[in-house]
């Protein structure tokens, strides 16, 4: 008689994943609440604008620190909270599908410190470009830098996996082709933010940065492109 299989039939989700996740949950779930006065009175109406302000990033901010040569900690931490800082509870909801989503597949092929550079180190290099690209003043804030550096780990995956095979490689950037095509359009119609700029930012951080973090390392990639 065969033995029964303890194979999951769903592989459970990264725990780094879920980390990342609850957090964000954590700090949307408290707006809610706020907002709808079950905790902090009538100030927690306002309690998500001062998230914005406090732990958010301002573009004018990177300027001015480079300027003045002054980079108070204060400052230097919004870099790395913007991303659990949501402008509504729709934004957090689709931010957090995405992430979930695509956060999954790449967590079970790199490593959770090699997830947390990826997701961070996208969400700070997005604020960067932001910074020094976007319109003046605007803030800055919500985990979708770092969710589309997440896509550029997963479009890095499907393109060494493409190379493989010998496919055509051009089908890994679909996936962000048609969210830039889709985002563009929305923020002509109803935004003009450019906040495209901190996305493709992180995607492309996410993608590069794998080259580093693959697992096998740099001249696994390396020996895989000589080979073809």
């Amino acid at each position: 008689m065969s033995q029964p299989s303890n194979t999951p039939i769903v592989n459970p989700m990264p725990k780094v994943i879920v980390m990342l996740f609850m957090i964000s949950a954590a700090v949307e779930i408290t707006f809610i609440l706020a907002q709808a006065q079950f905790i902090g009175g009538t100030n927690g109406i306002g309690w998500r604008q001062y998230a914005v302000t406090t732990y958010g990033v301002n573009s004018s901010l990177l300027p001015w620190m480079i300027d003045n040569s002054y980079f108070p900690m204060e400052h230097l931490i919004r870099f790395v909270t913007y991303p659990f800082i949501h402008g509504g509870t729709m934004q957090a909801a689709i931010a957090s599908a995405l992430f979930l989503a695509i956060g999954r597949m790449v967590g079970h092929v790199f490593s959770w410190w090699a997830v947390l550079i990826i997701y961070f180190g996208s969400a700070l290099v997005g604020a960067a470009a932001y910074s020094m690209f976007g319109p003046e003043g605007n803030w800055l804030f919500g985990s979708f830098p770092a969710v589309y550096g997440l896509i550029g780990a997963y479009t890095f995956m499907m393109w060494v996996a493409l190379r493989a095979q010998n496919g055509n490689q051009n089908q890994a950037f679909y996936l962000i082709a048609m969210l830039m095509a889709i985002q563009l359009l929305f923020e002509f119609i109803f935004s003009g933010k450019s906040e495209w700029i901190p996305d493709l930012s992180g995607f492309v951080f996410g993608f590069l940065v794998c080259f580093m973090l693959a697992p096998g390392g740099l001249q696994r990639v390396i020996g895989l492109i000589r080979r073809d």
